[in-house]
């Protein structure tokens, strides 16, 4: 038979009644394949944990954070192994160190080294269905670590690209992929189909469906992932290579509101300046999500850069010991700054969708602060107050949610 990881997310294992309902599925699964499960922490086990660890110590180390953090995993394997024996099947439960999920040694953010996997395959020759725990694993140095947010993802796609399975189905809270958050978007069409290198830009400018890493893992190793509502049994999202040449167009839209700009005003203008900021910056662990030179001076220029907001405090500490040093002479910062990205291969180079997009945002006078092309993406940011708006004409433009009237109509109809 062949072989199926199957994950699923906190919120199809936020209580005991949806752990029964997920084993139910796996059950069905495993009567024509091989199954291998990755699990989440329950619901908002992992908020809970880690909110109860700055109770107790405002700045814990990185190591007991991992410790503790590890543990919302632990009982969703149980329970899940204990559900599945509930039905007749024989299911084995593992932690991330017990499959030999080997990482490097840095907590909280660790990065997948090696996948040994013996007890997983010798599971699966006596007839079980190993339970993993997702986002987890050990280092070199035997310290238990975690892989960051959304870390079990990467989990179910590494373990996929492990095991030669032939398809990984991730189960979550909505049908699949949307053309924006239906929730907050309502109307946003689902997505059918995407290629890797879509999914990828889609992770990386904000989308929460399937983390950036994970989508890394199936588009390097070729692992069709398939994004499915675990309250159903509807078709999802499937992700693969593209099939076919198709004219370019948007297939989403994704936007982040945690985002920070920084501009050093009247940098002095030396070749390496520019350089060793950067390198300053990067090496302490920064992000950058853009940076660009602003006004020029005879012998000085602005330089500005933005991150994810989640990093300001890096980025201040950074900057701190660097202004002086340069001769900066003024930093300015904002968090009133967000990004929004249409998504879709070719669209960076098609003039039409690039015309289009300009021509709606100036309709709507919606000011664009900044504007970057690619491939995949046309990139704009912009205030934090016109960002829904901006969002709203974009998904009407491009025909990426239901038209309004439509629904209106459907509505009087059924009173």
């Amino acid at each position: 038979m062949s072989l199926i990881v199957m994950k699923f997310g906190g919120t199809s294992l936020a209580t005991p009644e949806l752990v029964l309902q997920a084993a139910k599925k796996v059950a069905r699964a495993s009567k024509k394949n091989d199954i291998v499960v990755v699990v989440s922490a329950m619901g908002k086990t992992t908020d809970r944990l880690f909110s109860m660890s700055k109770k107790i110590n405002i700045k814990p180390k990185a190591r007991e954070t991992d410790m503790l953090l590890t543990a919302g995993e632990r009982i969703s394997v149980a329970l899940l192994s204990m559900a599945l024996g509930r039905l007749d099947l024989e299911a084995a439960s593992y932690t991330g160190s017990q499959v030999g999920i080997i990482t490097d040694n840095k907590h909280t953010n660790a990065r997948i080294l090696q996948i040994k996997g013996d007890r997983i395959k010798k599971a699966l020759t006596e007839k079980k269905i190993p339970v993993v725990c997702g986002f987890q694993g050990v280092s070199q140095e035997k310290e238990i670590t975690t892989l960051g947010r959304g870390g079990s993802d990467t989990t179910a796609l590494a373990l996929s690209a492990a095991l030669k399975a032939e398809k990984c189905l991730i189960y979550t809270d909505v049908d699949g992929v949307y053309a924006e958050d239906p929730k907050l978007f309502p109307g946003a069409k689902k997505i059918d189909r995407l290629c890797y290198d879509e999914m990828l830009e889609l992770s990386s400018r904000g989308a929460k469906v399937l983390h950036p890493r994970a989508s890394c893992i199936a588009a390097k190793y070729k692992i069709p992932v398939e994004v499915r509502n675990s309250l159903n049994n509807k078709p999802g999202t499937l992700i693969t290579d593209l099939e076919g040449i198709e004219r370019p167009r948007p297939k989403a839209i994704t936007h982040s509101k945690s985002l920070y700009l920084v501009t050093l005003t009247q940098v002095p203008r030396r070749s390496h300046y520019v350089s060793q900021i950067v390198t300053e910056l990067t090496n302490g662990g920064v992000t950058l999500k853009f940076f660009f030179h602003g006004v020029s001076y005879a012998k000085k220029f602005d330089l500005s850069f933005i991150t994810p907001l989640s990093e300001r405090d890096q980025v201040k500490m950074i900057l701190g010991s660097m202004v002086k040093r340069i001769g900066v002479a003024h930093v300015e910062e904002t968090t009133d700054i967000c990004s929004l990205s249409i998504i879709g291969r070719g669209i960076g180079s098609d003039h039409t969708i690039l015309s289009t997009t300009f021509n709606t945002m100036a309709k709507t006078k919606i000011h664009i602060e900044l504007i970057t092309t690619s491939e995949l993406s046309i990139n704009i940011f912009m205030k934090k107050q016109t960002l829904n708006k901006a969002i709203r004409v974009l998904l009407d433009e491009f025909h990426l949610r239901k038209a309004r009237d439509k629904r209106k109509k459907t509505n009087r109809g059924c009173m």
